[in-house]
């Protein structure tokens, strides 16, 4: 039997010892392991014997005494070890067959030592499952972008904010479903295949439907389904889910996004601005104890009324001129180099109206917005599914909640005159043909809804992926998501 020193490397012993594991006649993957409570449990259980698992993250071999630290996402414990409590033959099979990522079973009674430290005084430990790697070095750290993406339990296993991170988001989406339900809203399942590109202006991913040969798109929004569902007469709906936008990469921008929309009848904008603000206090308090979030720095508060900007009212503030009534790309182009905020390159990604006053709107008035603020009176050219004021009919009913120069949510009295819409999304294939990739296309079932009759209604959007890279000020938006696409 060749000695392990010589073999090559680590996974080559550890191989070594799951064989010599079966000879002695022990099996290295445990079927189950009876626990009496979970890690943190028993942390709480000082006097107490128990019988706890998880893996080891540390492990230190003092002679006949010692210390591991096992532990699951939420908690470790200390697990003092030594031979006045195991018989030699345990003792030696501890210090030899079990190593550090091993996941064990611990049996003994919770103490404090002369520390301070709560510890559990070991009685019996049982290999549950054997690793044939270790952990990183620098276990207590994973600093390294490409494999904290790539291998997401390595860096849980390592980086205590990760942990924190992921579960807070847990909670923040089980808070919201919660909510909702609790003030009568239902959730649906809505389709992610679809074969009209609806809900919102971005640019989609497609693809081919074998069986019905049939081209496809995946969702870019739930809107037009669960309008439907209102139709249908669900008077208050709701999906927490997947949509996916085929946009470039920046550090606040995903592909593959996860988002909650939520539609009430006889509701307008208003009245989903009251609900929204007053989920928002209490999901801040219910997941992360507080009101206030520090971001780059600075603590931004969202208890209390939150200040408003007329968006109309700033472009018109910024341009000098009615850009309402702008109608010719070229001519609003021009107007908007001549004042000097812009060069031409700059506008060249600009192919319509829409997306000229978006671009100008995020660079000059979102990028300055620190603190919770409502944006509110946006132009109807942005919105073709957006409700056209009673009053001016060039704007729409409209609010976002803007923070930290990002937008954290957007919500709209919703229009539901169907001659209107339809000559609103026939409008949008005019864009596309001029080179506009974000549009949304005809959705003729959508339409015929429409047309059976829809009450007054208000829905919102809210990103999960981008509030959860807010309030915890992560550096890319990527850091939210368990499993990002890699390349």
């Amino acid at each position: 039997m060749a000695d392990t020193q010589m073999l090559s490397n680590e996974v080559d012993i550890r191989r070594k010892k799951i064989e010599d594991l079966k000879s002695m006649g022990e099996i290295p993957y445990k079927e189950k392991f009876e626990r009496t409570c979970t890690i943190a449990q028993a942390r709480e259980k000082i006097g107490e014997k128990v019988k706890v698992a998880g893996r080891i993250i540390f492990k230190r071999v003092m002679g006949k005494f010692g210390f591991i630290q096992i532990r699951d996402i939420y908690a470790k414990i200390q697990v003092s070890v030594g031979r006045n409590e195991l018989d030699e033959q345990s003792y030696e099979f501890y210090k030899k067959m079990i190593d550090i990522a091993d996941f064990v079973g611990v049996e003994g009674e919770v103490y404090l030592t002369q520390t301070g430290e709560v510890t559990i005084r070991c009685e019996k430990i049982v290999l549950l499952s054997k690793t044939l790697r270790s952990l990183p070095e620098k276990f207590h750290g994973l600093s390294d972008t490409e494999t904290i993406y790539r291998q997401r339990y390595l860096d849980l296993i390592s980086n205590e904010k990760s942990r924190e991170v992921f579960i807070t988001r847990s909670k923040i989406e089980s808070f919201i479903r919660r909510f909702l339900e609790d003030n009568d809203f239902i959730e649906v399942e809505t389709p992610v295949l679809q074969t009209s590109v609806s809900g919102a202006s971005a640019k989609p991913f497609y693809t081919h439907h074998n069986a019905l040969d049939l081209e496809c798109n995946l969702r870019i929004a739930k809107e037009t389904w669960l309008k439907q569902c209102i139709c249908a007469g669900i008077d208050r709906v709701f999906e927490l889910g997947k949509d996916f936008r085929n946009e470039g990469m920046d550090p606040t921008h995903l592909q593959e996004f996860t988002q909650v929309e939520w539609y009430a009848s006889y509701w307008n904008f208003e009245d989903n601005l009251r609900f929204f603000h007053e989920m928002i206090i209490k999901l801040l308090n219910n997941c992360i104890g507080k009101t206030n979030i520090t971001y780059q720095g600075k603590t931004i508060e969202f208890d209390g009324e939150w200040p408003r900007i007329n968006y109309i009212d700033k472009m018109h503030e910024i341009l000098g001129f009615e850009f309402l009534d702008e109608k010719d790309l070229s001519s609003f182009k021009k107007k908007v180099v001549e004042k000097g905020l812009f060069t031409y390159n700059d506008l060249e990604e600009c192919k319509s109206i829409r997306t000229l006053i978006d671009y100008i709107y995020k660079r000059k008035i979102r990028a300055e917005i620190f603190n919770p603020t409502i944006i509110y009176n946006y132009p109807a050219v942005l919105m073709p599914l957006a409700r056209r004021n009673d009053a001016d009919n060039r704007i729409i009913d409209v609010f976002q909640i803007v923070a930290g120069g990002t937008e954290l949510v957007k919500a709209y009295s919703e229009l539901v005159d169907p001659i209107l819409q339809r000559k609103l999304l026939e409008e949008q294939l005019e864009e596309k043909i001029q080179g506009d990739e974000e549009t949304m296309d005809v959705d003729e079932d959508f339409l015929l809804s429409m047309e059976h009759g829809m009450p007054p209604i208000s829905g919102l959007g809210f990103g999960i992926d981008r509030f959860v890279q807010f309030i915890f000020d992560l550096p890319n938006i990527r850091d939210t998501v368990l499993f990002p696409l890699m390349k």
